[in-house]
């Protein structure tokens, strides 16, 4: 047990031996759209705060809300790609609770007539057996704001001496995506957990709908779980573990709330339905609020709001929108490329394959996005402590550095300068090769004096070379590439050096 955890934690085995682990998530997915749900004003990220506002995202008395199509129209989009059927009818209900963000001290959200449902996802695992997730429904909300908390340690409310509000965030569509209990998975529900919101999130940005960024917000995750003991029907109490960012910290809640859980229970405690924060420091889970039950937020109709239809021949024509699949897109790449199995699973794992692949559709060879991205840029972004797709370099710009290199303007050393360049804010990369001094030297004389200077000094190597051991070239290879700085072409050094020790 690790000593941060404040809580008392049961061997996972044990866990397993003793409980049956039962989930159920709810996904929120911003939509990129360029309005709010229920009004005109902005949905763009990043501006100042209280900017993006209007009368309706600020509840002032007498503002009335208006559906946004486009809204309506990609809820629809996802709920198609996960298999739901489409509401041909559906209604809006206001979702009524205090919360200082939330300025109308409700939430337009849909209740019991949600736009899609009865749908499923099946995702891959690290072994490549597939689990099938199903979805209970995907319905249409608003965020709220946000809130900023100053004068604590940790950021949140507890300990905090005042609270910001910024309304820009109140009214941007949402989309909440609720599985159905996932039962069965025992030993390998984090995973699932995992391999489902991962899945998820490729799904949402594949429609285009969502750039599913967990560590900006625009996803965030609620963790549902509840234990039972082993051979009971019954499911146990559920915590939900609210607002996680990133997918590794899904699979660690889920994690720690069944070790932590089992261990109450053993006890002879009880659990109680609450929500938990997720502690990105140590992966453990604490306390927050009890959890209401629906009852609590007194959902009614939007007397404001007509009901959403969709008629069918509007959803065929959305259906036939629907772009290439994530995962039909792997396999015709897996094909196309002739990966193995294993192979595919680690570039989707790490977060490379559609940088890969976008890199390709630059321009690039696919042996040679693949090593960029999988190598040097994989370990950028670890030293940076960031995802792969979170570094600030596109693949369109990978996709310049690999033709330069084609081109013989650069070497694989000064390409990596090149990107560390870009990666550091410098500019484009023609930009930062021109501001570093990168490009290959194609002065002839220059470099047949570097060579010539080289071979002078090592009398040894050239009798080497002269007796048939090209390999000893290399030295004078290396000593060319020093006195140019990297910039001669390492092609024209050999060449050269076989040229001139022929005449001496």
């Amino acid at each position: 047990m690790t000593a941060a955890y404040a809580d008392d934690l049961m061997d996972y085995d044990e866990v397993l031996d003793r409980f049956d682990p039962v989930m159920g998530m709810e996904v929120h997915v911003e939509l990129a759209t360029k309005t709010k749900m229920f009004s005109a004003s902005s949905a763009n990220f990043g501006a100042e705060p209280n900017s993006n506002v209007d009368p309706c995202s600020l509840g002032l008395p007498g503002a009335l809300p208006v559906v946004n199509r486009t809204g309506v129209e990609w809820a629809i989009k996802i709920g198609l790609a996960l298999n739901c059927s489409i509401a041909e009818s559906s209604r809006f209900a206001r979702k009524n609770y205090f919360y200082p963000d939330q300025p109308k001290n409700y939430q337009i959200s849909q209740y019991d007539e949600p736009i899609a449902y009865d749908g499923y996802l099946d995702v891959v695992l690290d072994d490549g057996e597939t689990w099938r997730v199903e979805i209970e429904r995907a319905h249409m909300e608003e965020d709220t704001g946000k809130l900023t908390h100053l004068g604590g340690a940790t950021g949140r409310i507890h300990g905090a001496t005042r609270s910001l509000v910024d309304c820009n965030r109140a009214g941007i569509p949402l989309i909440e995506i609720v599985t159905k209990p996932i039962i069965g998975a025992g030993a390998r529900a984090p995973e699932v957990a995992r391999a489902y919101v991962t899945a998820l999130r490729d799904l949402v940005k594949a429609l285009g709908v969502s750039d599913a960024r967990m560590d900006q917000g625009s996803m965030r995750v609620d963790s549902n779980l509840s234990l039972r003991p082993v051979g009971r029907e019954e499911f146990g109490t559920r915590t939900e573990t609210k607002n996680i960012n990133s997918l590794k910290s899904v699979e660690q809640a889920v994690r720690y709330e069944m070790r932590r859980q089992a261990a109450v229970l053993a006890a002879g405690g009880e659990i109680r339905q609450e929500t938990r924060h997720y502690q990105e420091a140590d992966g453990s889970t604490s306390a927050g609020r009890i959890k209401e039950t629906a009852e609590d937020y007194r959902y009614f109709n939007d007397p404001d709001l007509p009901p959403v239809l969709a008629p069918r021949e509007w959803v065929e024509e959305i259906r036939a929108t629907l772009p290439e699949l994530p995962w039909v897109r792997r396999a015709r790449i897996q094909a196309d490329w002739g990966l193995k199995d294993e192979e595919m699973r680690d570039l989707v794992n790490a977060g490379a394959l559609d940088l890969i692949i976008d890199t390709v559709e630059a321009g690039a060879a696919p042996d040679e996005a693949r090593s960029w991205w999988v190598a040097y840029l994989s370990q950028k972004a670890n030293e940076a402590g960031v995802e792969l797709a979170a570094l600030d370099i596109t693949p369109a710009q990978v996709a310049r550095v690999i033709g330069l290199i084609g081109e013989g303007k650069l070497t694989n050393k000064l390409a990596r300068s090149a990107v560390d360049g870009v990666l550091a804010g410098e500019g484009e990369v023609d930009e930062v090769v021109a501001a570093r001094g990168l490009e290959v030297v194609r002065d002839d004389g220059a470099v047949t004096r570097a060579v010539q200077e080289a071979l002078d000094a090592n009398p040894d190597i050239v009798a080497k070379i002269k007796d048939g051991k090209t390999k000893a070239g290399g030295a004078i290879v290396g000593q060319v590439m020093k006195a140019t700085r990297g910039k001669a072409d390492p092609a024209q050094v050999n060449k050269l050096i076989g040229e001139l020790v022929a005449k001496m």
